[in-house]
């Protein structure tokens, strides 16, 4: 299984910018994706994630209503929109995956419970 994030880049005070994240390998044992994000000096954080069977997903308080996450069909692609974008947006982005585990529509928010990452890609937002 592979996971590889790509799209970051340079961009201004709200800009808009999609990232991806490209899955190669088997998903169909898969509960959830997720985004986490990482700035200088700051621990990795949470920024929303998908239940894969349900396709629904969820978002931290900092990015609602203003980040969308969303998957192809085949679950061979993560998308992250980020749209009005704010210097404190400024991190590594990453993908991650969670293998299911028996039953439950729940989004997992720590990165110890997601089993699959990918690279990262810088995301920096200049004021």
């Amino acid at each position: 299984v592979q996971l590889q994030a790509s799209g970051g880049g340079w961009v201004q005070v709200g800009d808009s910018l999609r990232v991806s994240c490209a899955v190669s390998g088997r998903t169909s044992n898969w509960h959830s994706m997720g985004w986490f994000r990482q700035a200088p000096g700051k621990e990795r954080e949470w920024v929303g994630g998908i239940i894969l069977s349900i396709d629904t997903a969820s978002y931290a308080d900092s990015v609602k209503g203003r980040f969308t996450i969303s998957s192809d069909d085949v679950k061979s692609a993560l998308y992250l929109q980020m749209n009005s974008l704010k210097p404190e947006d400024t991190a590594v982005y990453y993908c991650a995956a969670r293998l299911r585990r028996g039953y439950g529509d729940i989004y997992y928010s720590r990165p110890q419970e997601y089993d699959y990452w990918g690279q990262g890609t810088l995301v920096t937002v200049s004021s």
